[in-house]
């Protein structure tokens, strides 16, 4: 699951709402809304989710929140480390080949550490 498809669960689930009634108010197919909760589907366009937080009436910070979370729910990832150093080049091939295996905690650590270097 991505970070987007966890939040649209949740504002879903928050609001009562079944795959079906969503789908229909927002002029995709269920299984179509199903896969991009499950991460099944590349990010979604900028005009799906305009129609989401019109649809959920959703305000300011959220709909930045969940523009935020959409940017960053790609599931199939390339990172280019083309012109960067060796050791970020070897982060990359060693993320891509053991992200699988990190413990839920490291991987929380990890995010913590480059959401605080988003910060400077």
């Amino acid at each position: 699951m991505t970070p987007f498809g966890a939040k649209l669960r949740d504002l879903r689930a928050a609001r009562g709402q079944n795959l079906k009634s969503m789908a229909s108010a927002i002029g995709v197919s269920q299984a179509y809304l199903s896969a991009l909760e499950h991460g099944r589907r590349g990010r979604p366009t900028w005009l799906l989710i305009q129609r989401i937080i019109a649809h959920f009436n959703i305000i300011w910070d959220e709909a930045e929140d969940l523009q935020r979370l959409a940017a960053l729910s790609d599931p199939r990832v390339v990172v280019d480390t083309a012109g960067l150093s060796p050791e970020a080049t070897e982060l990359a091939n060693r993320l891509a080949r053991d992200i699988g295996a990190l413990p839920e905690d490291e991987i929380r650590a990890l995010l913590l550490r480059l959401r605080a270097a988003d910060k400077r």
